[in-house]
């Protein structure tokens, strides 16, 4: 795996593009300071004297409003050489769905390649010549928002052709404690789902990378916020919000967006830009009804008709207690329980409401005629598997970080001293942490035999011999076999062993701080 990096770091702390700023409701100066801040300080030298291409759009601005195509451009100790547009193009105009063309930009001469056009990865023409590729777009926090997918896309592409990515963070509008709705099943994946998220994941850009980086190996930087918690709408950021796309132009719509359009093809539709969810045949007093007796915290549900559709207008009461995805599944059951509208199937392609929901489940859920809180727990036991395994990927608690707390995602400490590694720890499917083997061992004092035609790993230190099996997770402690959750390989040329494993099969204790991503065996 090539090398991850995310630096965690306190920092001190648009023009061009015609940006229209939509303040938020905190009256306070910004209280966090974004990535692209942080990158133009202390890690600075991440991108000094190289050619850098920028994935962004109009939404990719400072603290201050200032575009980071201007702050970039502008820089002498770089060459900004390219741009990459996401859905809606660089600046934000093109409609839902559109097809982008790539230009050259009249004011730079570089090329803006479009990543919703003839292709939504980055090609081998597209990187040639760009030391690093960097990401600086706002998120919504939803996995349908195609933003993140096209993040994921860069990855991939950095990873096949040999570039490093650095993620520039973001907060998530929603906060970092709002995780609900199904989880995308893996035969679900499209560009509106592109990993095992729940419809609300709870998670920045940054730590989204980390997540999809431990099925895609990308030589990944996140370089993270400064004064950003976990329990922070966008509100209590003190920054402006930007218009991210039309249909988003301020902070009711993006959390309105999971909670009002989720009923593709079924005649259930948003309108006012995510602010009302409604269709033919439906009573809005009695629709309203139902979602207000449910008391889903933080909104309240006014009847209204929009032409001979019966819906409601959202009411959101409380930004932190309100929760999107809950309140869409809630509003799409209930719409069905009064007009019976009928439910899209995917039969050999997959249709646009499955995409949405990341399964087929939801849809026979609904023709069963069960209730949002029936729907609740058949997906509630997906989403607390996801929430405990995305605990390995967040970067940020409930209280501003203070001080860097490693120099990569994850450190490994023995006997309180750093190991190094020629290849970086990631943490795999199976949420354990892998490690290169040689280093380890040294690292523990122990020996190590490498058997070519058995494909086993016998480390061993005085009282100890564990011998491990290459993509196997079968083991053996002294002779006595072992079972464990997740098995050595073989990646980049390098043998990754679990370092759990090892540590305690060497009589050694191993303990694993999640705030601060660190290893610490004794």
């Amino acid at each position: 795996m090539k090398k991850i990096i995310a630096i965690l770091a306190i920092l001190l702390a648009s023009a061009s593009l015609g940006v229209t700023l939509t303040p938020s409701t905190s009256a306070e100066p910004a209280r966090v300071r974004l990535g692209n801040e942080m990158l133009m300080g202390r890690y600075h030298y991440l991108i000094e004297g190289k050619k850098v291409g920028l994935v962004t759009n109009q939404s990719g601005v400072d603290s201050q409003g200032r575009s980071v195509i201007d702050i970039l451009s502008t820089d002498k100790t770089i060459t900004l050489a390219a741009l990459y547009g996401p859905e809606h193009g660089i600046d934000g105009t093109a409609g839902a769905g559109d097809y982008v063309e790539s230009y050259v930009h009249p004011k730079l001469g570089i090329p803006v390649y479009s990543l919703y056009g003839k292709t939504r990865m980055p090609a081998a023409d597209m990187l040639q010549g760009i030391d690093a590729l960097v990401f600086d777009i706002q998120d919504i926090g939803a996995r349908t928002y195609t933003y993140m997918s096209t993040l994921n896309y860069c990855m991939v592409a950095a990873q096949k052709y040999g570039k490093p990515i650095i993620v520039l963070d973001r907060p998530n509008p929603l906060g970092g404690e709002t995780v609900d709705g199904p989880v995308l099943e893996d035969s679900y994946e499209t560009f509106v789902g592109v990993d095992n998220l729940p419809m609300a994941h709870g998670m920045t850009a940054g730590e989204l990378a980390l997540f999809f980086n431990r099925n895609i190996g990308a030589s990944l930087t996140v370089v993270p916020m400064e004064g950003y918690t976990r329990n922070m709408t966008y509100q209590d950021t003190g920054l402006q919000w930007v218009q991210t796309s039309p249909n988003i132009p301020g902070l009711d719509s993006v959390f309105g967006y999971m909670a009002t359009g989720l009923g593709e093809g079924t005649g259930i539709f948003q309108a006012d830009k995510f602010r009302w969810i409604g269709g033919k045949g439906i009573d809005a007093g009695s629709l309203a009804a139902l979602l207000n007796s449910a008391k889903l915290p933080g909104v309240n549900f006014i009847p209204e008709y929009r032409g001979d559709a019966g819906g409601v207008r959202l009411k959101i009461t409380d930004y932190h207690t309100f929760n999107p995805a809950r309140t869409g599944i809630y509003a799409l059951a209930y719409a069905r329980s009064l007009n019976n509208f009928t439910v899209p199937k995917s039969g050999e392609t997959l249709v646009m409401f499955d995409k949405i929901m990341g399964t087929g489940q939801i849809g026979r859920y609904l023709e069963a005629g069960l209730s949002p809180q029936q729907i609740e727990a058949e997906y509630a036991p997906g989403l607390t598997r996801f929430r405990e395994e995305r605990k390995n990927y967040l970067i940020y608690g409930n209280s501003p970080l203070q001080e860097p707390v490693a120099n990569s995602p994850v450190s490994v400490l023995v006997d309180s001293i750093p190991v190094n590694f020629d290849s970086a720890p990631y943490i795999d499917s199976n949420s354990r942490l892998m490690v290169p083997l040689r280093a380890i061992s040294e690292a523990l004092g122990a020996q190590v035999r490498w058997d070519e035609r058995s494909r086993t790993v016998t480390i061993s230190r005085p009282g100890s011999t564990a011998v491990f099996r290459i993509d196997s997770t079968s083991a053996a402690l002294n002779g006595q076999p072992q079972k464990m959750d997740t098995c050595p390989v073989i990646r980049k040329d390098r043998t990754m062993v679990p370092v759990r494993y090892v540590g305690e099969y060497l009589g050694a204790e191993v303990n694993w701080d999640p705030v601060t991503r660190t290893v610490s065996i004794y």
